[in-house]
């Protein structure tokens, strides 16, 4: 197939970066080919920030040890356009299941002082663009013989093509961070990406005030534009009157806190500043590096003499220190701004959406420079760079609106990010293009993380406290950890504890070394194997759910609510000292993963346990046709399941059994002894094995689950 690809803009070029696709309206056929030209053109462009690497190696030395090396990023976005696109239905084949296993996740959510040194296998450079360049085929393909209708909602299975463009976009950010970070022996420059070169003195920074005024925040699903789960619903809050800085704090104002020593002052850094600042032994921002002949500032690709006048880049961290002197030093309640307050200054500042035909009035969505620039080259209203330049760290931790949802096909977007320690920062950067561009966008990083972000603050009084956004109120998590650890109802064991202890029974006499909970959802059957087994590894698809797991396995307790009627909800809090398994927290980990497509290291197990799973595949058969690879010889494969067989969830063919076969009753057993009778062969069950979800005080799932255990023979 001949794909057409748009050539990439020179430096003099000023050709406009796509803009975000409008989904509501116009001739199907039209919004195809711009929704085309949107995906080529994000793919291309994502590629060209890839030649910014000077060699191969640089590929496979990381830039910092909290993430993957580059090559990781090159092959991740193709890997996530598959991933969704057969989540969806649009995709029925993978391209390349190692690929698409080996990219799925990433590292980017760890503490400042984790090292990750897991080691993997990466392929050659030529493998991973080979494998992208099939990938924008198939997804090419897609474009243009998929059936189209107009408006494209988040129900519609053209929003994976949008996630994936959009998804690609956010990495073309991060992956530019990363090159930012890599030894400079490793980046070159490149004619696409050329920063500005306008430097001097900075302005003078001044307080404006700021009226009173009412924010309303969230979309509502008819929204126009792609968005990601976090944007939608509902959030209404009155804003006190404050002040504002004119500019955001720039290079040479944040001088001023460096030379009078104040990385070194214990009183200017909250407690979590202060672990991170000790760790990294801090003394200035990152970017910064002081030379013989003064401080110069780390670009893309270069190293340039300290423009004093671009806004300084640095974490939430110093942002805040940097706040809490300049208070002490003005005797005024100097601080950063809220997510609301952002938005009174969007308001008072009259912002509107990056245009669709002209160059942007904010260095934003690339329309300007690979860089930031002076900060006082875009005025908006009386502020400069309420939009663009750098991200603004915002004093909030990121929180669902009213009326939260999570996406079906990707639900761990944003859910991670619901533990107090993300923080939202607001209004893009240079390079933030597509969603991230929009005055809806709401993005969070770990607050001793850096992107192209700096910050303006703000004297007002202080802020209410945030609304708490534990990740325990979903309504789904909440029903899963009753289930694993909550009451007995009706007099029906706890089900992962009962299959725990069939299996452990069935392992009498064998090697009990190490064990896999596949589909662990909340992790119960996890800690109860692990009284018997040496360590135990829990995978299931979902993220949201293997997150209980493993916060029981750090801290031992978690908290939920639970539905009681309408909007009325009761409080759980389980220990695992009171059911027995506070000994084994050091037994167990948890992985997200897809059963489908295990990755490589879940291998060597004397037992596997895949409760509840087969029926909830989208490819049972090919599950159950190689899981033997992962089994030791003589080891146990324990399969329970209702066999509520779906197509919702597996398609029609891939059904193992419940069906007519030459026209007779094919069972769900029938299935799997022709599956599995190859390398296994039957040592217990069939088991009816009964469990109770509780939905409401008054609402109950009464079901059986047949449970079978397999020997690996051969």
């Amino acid at each position: 197939m001949n794909i057409e690809i748009a050539s990439l803009p020179a430096a003099e070029d000023h050709r406009l970066f796509s803009r975000t696709p409008q989904l509501d309206a116009g001739d199907p056929e039209q919004k195809r080919e711009e929704i085309r030209a949107y995906f080529h053109d994000t793919f291309s462009r994502y590629e060209s920030l890839f030649e910014t690497l000077a060699s191969d190696e640089a590929y496979y030395k990381k830039p910092i040890t909290l993430r993957h090396p580059l090559i990781f990023y090159l092959g991740h976005t193709a890997t996530f356009f598959v991933n969704k696109l057969i989540l969806a239905g649009l995709m029925k084949e993978r391209i390349n299941p190692r690929f698409e296993s080996i990219f799925a996740v990433g590292v980017d959510e760890m503490s400042w002082d984790d090292l990750n040194d897991t080691r993997y296998d990466w392929p050659k450079v030529s493998e991973v663009f080979a494998y992208r360049a099939k990938v924008r085929e198939a997804v090419d393909r897609i474009i243009q013989t998929a059936p189209l209708s107009l408006p494209i909602d988040w129900n519609n299975a053209w929003w994976a093509i949008l996630m994936g463009v959009e998804h690609e976009r956010i990495h073309l950010e991060t992956s530019s961070v990363l090159i930012r970070q890599h030894a400079l022996h490793y980046v070159r420059p490149h004619a696409a990406w050329q920063p500005c070169r306008v430097a001097g003195a900075a302005p003078a920074n001044a307080l404006i005030d700021v009226a009173a005024g009412t924010v309303t925040l969230g979309k509502s699903k008819a929204d126009p534009y792609y968005g990601w789960d976090n944007e939608y619903g509902r959030h209404e809050a009155e804003v006190p009157a404050f002040q504002a800085t004119k500019f955001l704090v720039s290079n040479q104002e944040f001088l001023t806190f460096v030379e009078a020593g104040c990385y070194l002052e214990e009183r200017y850094w909250e407690e979590e500043g202060r672990g991170w600042r000790d760790f990294t032994q801090a003394t200035h921002p990152t970017f910064w590096l002081k030379t013989g002949d003064g401080w110069h500032l780390r670009l893309m690709t270069e190293e340039v003499p300290m423009p004093w006048n671009w806004p300084v880049e640095v974490n939430y961290h110093e942002a805040k220190a940097f706040c809490n002197w300049k208070a002490e030093t003005t005797g005024q309640p100097v601080r950063l701004p809220t997510e609301d307050e952002w938005y009174r200054l969007a308001a008072v500042a009259g912002l509107d959406e990056v245009p669709r035909g002209e160059a942007a009035n904010a260095n934003l969505h690339l329309d300007h420079y690979a860089s930031s620039c002076p900060v006082d080259s875009f005025a908006q209203g009386a502020f400069y760079d309420v939009m663009g330049n750098v991200w603004q760290w915002t004093e909030t931790p990121i929180y669902p609106f009213d009326g939260f949802e999570i996406h079906p096909i990707y639900d761990d977007f944003t859910t991670p990010t619901f533990d107090e320690r993300h923080n939202l920062f607001k209004g893009g950067s240079w390079i933030s293009c597509g969603n991230e561009a929009l005055l809806s966008a709401r993005y969070a990083f770990r607050r001793h993380f850096f992107q192209h972000a700096g910050f303006r603050y703000v004297v007002g009084e202080p802020p209410k406290a945030p609304v708490s956004s534990m990740y325990e109120t979903d309504k789904l998590l909440s029903e899963y950890a009753e289930f694993h650890y909550g009451d007995e109802y009706y007099g029906v064991p706890n089900f992962p504890k009962a299959l725990a202890q069939i299996a452990i029974e069935t392992m009498a006499g064998k090697p009990r070394r190490s064990a896999l909970d596949l589909g662990c959802a909340t992790g119960r059957a996890t800690f109860e194997l692990a009284q018997a087994f040496d360590h135990v590894t829990g995978v299931d698809f979902s993220a949201r759910f293997i997150g209980l797991g493993v916060k029981l396995a750090e801290q031992g307790m978690a908290r939920y609510t639970l539905v009681d009627e309408g909007e009325l909800v009761s409080y759980r809090e389980r220990k695992l000292s009171d059911l027995g398994l506070e000994d084994v927290r050091g037994k167990v980990e948890f992985y997200q993963g897809d059963a489908c497509n295990l990755k490589p290291q879940f291998t060597g197990y004397d037992l596997i346990l895949a409760a509840n799973l087969i029926d909830r595949l989208y490819s049972p058969k090919k599950f159950l046709r190689s899981i033997h690879e992962r089994l030791n010889l003589g080891g146990i494969l324990m399969i329970t399941s209702p066999y509520t067989w779906l197509e919702e969830h597996t398609e029609r063919e891939e059904w193992i059994g419940g069906f007519k076969k030459d026209g007779e009753s094919y069972t769900t057993l029938d299935g799997l002894k022709a599956l599995l009778g190859e390398h296994f062969r039957l040592v217990s069950g069939p088991l009816e094995v009964p469990f109770v979800i509780r939905e409401t005080r008054r609402k109950f799932q009464h079901t059986l689950s047949e449970a079978t255990l397999w020997e690996r023979v051969k």
